[in-house]
């Protein structure tokens, strides 16, 4: 006969908005780094398409190796004021500075060289505070409809934070406060003063939990071990594709929207804000359904659903705005789910993990999940360096292009990330850590625990 898990304390939401508030300042990161910096850096600062495209692909390469040591050092770290947070910390300062530089002071005819390094430091930053976040998530509740609903709060206090930058630049074009570029400094000074004050907040007012478990061991022999098993392989897969879909909307979004369907900065802008919204709106649909036929199924459903939407949204014509927008809002109802829910699951594997292992592997399994996230950000823009070898000027506008550049950017904008989108509900068939399995692991851990006390 099948036992309920054992029950832990219900996070109020107060605690969880609290907790997620860091994600208004690291989800505009998050934005910036596939969307905005990109093309800040090759229409207003003049480097070259192929430059911006080769250095933020060989950052994020480099970027990737950083994760499994910070991973490893979370679970290693013990300290009074608890594991994940101290990181938070000192992912603070970095990222302010790095904010300062790359959105404030930058000018045009700044160099590879200072694009290449402050991006470093910015990506350093970004890792340490998106890993710490998403670990510390895990602890705060460890039951599988409980972890939907915090990682649910993380996601929709991300897009909020995306909506809330993805404004700033319109709004300063629009009031006559400035240029694209002023909008671009002013986002940069938004996440400065963002940074401590929500990461403050978030330090005094949540709790963490320790997990139980013996100290973290076997190097890079225990990252290949995760590897090899069925639910971790299948998340990373699924993280890829459904990292690399959006990954390609954002870096090729300004270009399709002026190029082909013939509209401004700002209407493109918001069109990305309305799909944004959605994602919003439909988070709470998801979580719903992860409820009722379990994450894997949920989000196997939405990203079917997602690569649907998404298509026909980018067929619509251009020239009438209102349309586009309706379009595009419809079919961004379902982009929220593989972000919370694949996170979501990721936690319910690491209590799989710790029954087998006896060790906490929280953060490298974070470390691991958040490497796909950045190999699906360095793939996404590879269409950068086919567009360039087709010819294709990043020029504001519908002309200066040729008919082929222009097929080959709507091949890129609307087909390959709806069969990643597609591609992605496939590789979840017969996922094995069903709600269940997860109930009955999180009874164990829980036994195995008490009877350490």
């Amino acid at each position: 006969m099948f036992t309920a898990a054992p029950t832990a304390p219900r996070r109020s939401n107060a605690v969880l908005a609290a907790f997620s508030g860091p994600c208004l300042p690291l989800a505009a990161f998050g934005v910036a780094l596939p969307v905005t910096l990109p093309e800040f850096y090759a229409t207003y600062v003049g480097l070259e398409l192929g430059v911006v495209a080769a250095v933020f692909m060989a950052v994020r390469l480099i970027d990737i190796v950083f994760d499994p040591f910070i991973g490893w050092g979370m679970d290693k770290t013990k300290t009074r004021f608890g594991r994940y947070r101290p990181w938070m910390a000192i992912s603070t300062p970095i990222l302010m500075l790095s904010a300062f530089m790359m959105f404030v002071v930058v000018q045009p005819g700044a160099g590879p060289a200072y694009l290449f390094g402050w991006l470093l430091v910015l990506y350093l930053g970004f890792s340490i505070g998106t890993l710490g976040q998403l670990g510390w998530a895990a602890v705060l509740a460890p039951q599988y409809d409980q972890r939907s609903r915090v990682y649910g709060w993380w996601q929709v206090f991300n897009i909020i934070g995306v909506i809330l930058i993805l404004v700033l630049p319109t709004v300063v074009v629009q009031t006559g406060i400035g240029n694209y570029a002023d909008g671009v400094r002013i986002m940069g000074w938004a996440i400065l003063i963002a940074l401590p004050v929500t990461i403050g907040l978030a330090m005094v007012a949540v709790p963490e939990p320790v997990n139980a478990g013996d100290q973290p061991h076997g190097g890079a022999s225990a990252y290949l071990a995760l590897l090899k098993m069925p639910t971790v392989r299948k998340l990373l897969i699924a993280d890829l594709l459904l990292g690399v879909a959006p990954g390609i909307t954002g870096s090729l979004l300004f270009f399709f929207f002026g190029q082909i369907k013939g509209y401004d900065h700002s209407q493109a802008g918001l069109f990305m804000l309305f799909y944004f919204v959605a994602g919003l709106c439909g988070a709470p649909i998801w979580a719903w359904l992860a409820t009722r036929i379990g994450k894997d199924k949920a989000l196997a459903v939405a990203s079917l659903i997602f690569a649907a939407l998404y298509i026909a949204a980018t067929l619509v014509p251009g020239g009438n705005f209102m349309l586009t927008a309706g379009a595009m809002f419809i079919a961004g109802l379902p982009y929220a789910a593989g972000l919370f829910l694949l996170r979501a699951m990721m936690a319910d594997a690491g209590d799989e993990v710790r029954l087998e292992t006896g060790v906490d592997r929280t953060g490298l399994m974070f470390s691991i999940l958040s490497a796909t996230t950045k190999i699906g950000h360095v793939v996404a823009l590879i269409p950068y360096l086919i567009l360039q070898g087709v010819g294709f000027k990043a020029v504001p506008g519908p002309m200066g292009n040729s008919d082929f550049s222009l097929l080959t950017l709507q091949i890129l904008f609307i087909l390959v990330p709806g069969l990643l989108l597609a591609a992605a509900a496939w590789v979840l068939k017969g996922y094995p850590l069903t709600p269940k399995r997860h109930d009955e692991i999180r009874l164990a851990l829980e036994a195995r625990d008490g009877a350490r006390r």
